[in-house]
């Protein structure tokens, strides 16, 4: 799956910043020193461990930097790799030198979108079955945040907003630095100022407690986050808002979030909310172990 042209322009930025701190000015001078410049040659990236595939296009991106390097994909971004035949991925061909010195740019995109995939994948497997959609955060590493998103939706997730302008979440933090002095009607005064400030994006806020929750359902905002509430807490909200929503055409969606792991997402997910989101999807994903191997 090719990357939407932010998603392009993100991953160039990188790219650029990639090599010139693996480049410097003097380049790879180990290649330099023993490798003949008219040396033609071909490489293998493979996986060492399962997987699932992300990143194939930012190494692209990289491989565009160095006239005469071709690029044969064996497999899709969303593939799921297995070591050995299963693992093979792409053929890399050209000059020797540039190869080895795109090498290490090329796997850290690779690596680290494919752990993003793969761990995302483990966290969609936890809910098959039911409706709950497993989704990101901004819990991002800076300047990588479209990549991680895209890499995300590899591995079968959903994009939550992708940062501070696409959509409103009021935060607890939000209510708290309100002017009202009552805790509880600043609810309702931050769903109404924001509906007003952007009417054509989403508005969802965060509640901690069921008095919370029910004062915000009342106000009927897009999405309503459950911010670690306990899984009985959970199933009431659900509840309520099935009871109180009911035959309207617009349902209130219910996310819950908060210290969510692979051991307690499917007990949340079968709580009846509609969205799950999970910072570790990308703060705690692993580099996925492919290597590129030189073939000859």
């Amino acid at each position: 799956m090719p990357f939407s042209p932010a998603e392009t322009a993100a991953c160039r930025t990188l790219v650029e910043l990639a090599l010139r701190e693996d480049l410097d000015e003097r380049g790879d001078i180990t290649s330099q020193a023993l490798i003949p410049p008219d040396r033609m040659d071909r490489a293998v990236f493979v996986a060492r461990k399962p997987g699932v595939l992300a990143g194939l296009p930012a190494i692209n991106l990289v491989l565009e930097r160095f006239p005469g390097v071709q690029l044969q994909l064996l497999r899709q971004d969303g593939d799921r790799l297995e070591p050995g035949q299963q693992g093979r991925i792409a053929i890399i061909s050209g000059p020797m030198r540039s190869i080895l010195t795109a090498e290490r740019t090329a796997l850290n995109f690779l690596q680290r979108l494919s752990g993003v995939a793969t761990q995302t994948a483990r966290y969609v497997e936890a809910v098959a079955g039911l409706p709950a959609k497993v989704l990101d955060t901004r819990k991002t590493t800076p300047g990588w945040r479209l990549l991680e998103k895209y890499a995300v939706r590899m591995g079968g997730g959903h994009n939550h907003r992708i940062g501070l302008y696409d959509g409103m979440l009021i935060k607890d933090n939000h209510l708290a630095a309100m002017p009202n002095p009552d805790r509880l009607l600043r609810i309702e005064d931050a769903i109404r100022q924001a509906w007003k400030a952007h009417p054509d994006l989403p508005v969802e806020i965060e509640v901690e407690n069921l008095l919370q929750f029910v004062i915000a359902l009342d106000c009927r905002p897009d999405i309503i986050l459950l911010d670690n509430m306990s899984l009985e807490d959970m199933r009431t909200a659900v509840e309520r808002r099935d009871r109180e929503c009911e035959g309207e055409e617009k349902r209130v969606l219910l996310e819950a979030s908060g210290g969510v792991t692979l051991e307690t997402i499917r007990a949340i997910a079968e709580t009846g909310v509609d969205r799950i989101s999970v910072g570790a999807l990308t703060h705690s994903a692993v580099a996925l172990d492919i290597a590129l191997d030189y073939e000859g």
